[in-house]
């Protein structure tokens, strides 16, 4: 399963509604560091079919962004029964990110 868009109109409904495991991913087009992280979280996407995996444009969605107090990015937040219970920031390897979840 491919990572799902995540904007302010679905973000309850996916990801605070979800009664899977979400991985959150901040991001931005322009930076170099998320590019570099986002073929590691489609493969988590692809082999965890357990886990939702999401992923939130900064510059489309700001408000998320400030919400969850996203000063860098790439930001990896993890949320469990709709509520964020790990976060990572920077370029991680796939290990880790595992070992968030």
């Amino acid at each position: 399963m491919a990572h799902i868009v995540i904007t302010a109109d679905n973000f309850e409904e996916e990801v605070l509604k979800s009664e899977q495991t979400v991985l959150v991913d901040f991001w931005a087009t322009w930076c170099g560091p998320c590019r570099m992280l986002a073929p590691v979280i489609e493969e988590i996407s692809e082999e965890n079919k357990d886990i939702k995996v999401c992923k939130i444009d900064v510059d489309e969605e700001p408000e998320l962004a400030a919400h969850f107090g996203i000063q860098s990015i790439p930001t990896l937040i993890v949320f469990k029964n709709g509520k964020p219970v790990n976060k990572s920031v920077g370029v991680r390897p796939k290990d880790d990110i595992i070992a968030m979840l």
